[in-house]
């Protein structure tokens, strides 16, 4: 069954590579840039590039199966020329555990792998067809690949991810939480402010029988 749909990339993003992938680097050239001496060999753009990434959907719990199985087809049915490299949307993330930091790897976009292909009619059968593939994203019968704007931007995600891995769990304004780091610890209070970029959250912590304002990082609290 076909998937038609849109997932917005802003919200997560990061593809880790499936086996023999390496990261791909698509930079457009900024405004104002020297032109190459003429004659000289320039890569082509990702805009001019025959081949583009699409995202297809899968079944869940089933992304690198079904990367596995694109290879091996690819192979089989004499493709592999049409296909580049397979990504799997993941991401870093950080929780406290027994009192320390752990970090672990988690599925942005569970159902969702990232292919690098050269689109034709025959190929766009063959994907589809393949196991536990249940189409592409915004597909119909002329799916839409990524701009190089999009691409660019799940890869900076990827590498801001490594440097800096995501607090595993999400607050949002009224969570009821309890501090379990730093000088609060063991009090609760609710949230009254989330700040994703700094990583903070402002919790309204009832201090002598007053609510007073206390800023805490995110693997201060948990949710209760």
């Amino acid at each position: 069954m076909d998937t038609e749909e849109n997932i917005p990339l802003d919200e997560g993003p990061a593809f880790e590579a499936a086996p023999e992938a390496t990261e791909p680097q698509y930079t457009e050239p900024e405004a104002g840039a020297e032109a190459a001496p003429e004659g000289a060999a320039t890569a082509p753009s990702y805009d001019d590039s025959p081949r583009k990434w699409y995202i297809i959907h899968t079944y869940s719990g089933f992304e690198n199966k079904v990367a596995e199985s694109l290879r091996t087809r690819s192979e089989a049915f004499g493709f592999s020329d049409k296909i580049g490299q397979i990504l799997i949307p993941t991401e870093e993330v950080v929780e406290m555990r027994n009192g320390k930091k752990v970090t672990s790897k988690r599925l942005v976009y569970p159902g969702y792998v990232l292919v690098e292909m050269e689109m034709n009619d025959a190929l766009w059968h063959e994907v589809k067809n393949t196991p536990r593939v249940t189409g592409f994203v915004g597909g119909g019968t002329a799916p839409v690949p990524l701009s190089a704007d999009e691409v660019n931007q799940v890869l900076y995600r990827q590498a801001s991810s490594a440097e800096r891995p995501r607090p595993k769990t999400t607050y949002e304004k009224n969570d009821s939480v309890r501090i379990v780091d730093g000088p609060f610890a063991n009090f609760s209070g609710k949230v009254d402010e989330v700040n994703p970029e700094r990583g903070t959250l402002r919790v309204m912590v009832t201090i002598f029988g007053r609510a007073t304002p206390v800023e805490l990082e995110f693997l201060q609290v948990e949710k209760v």
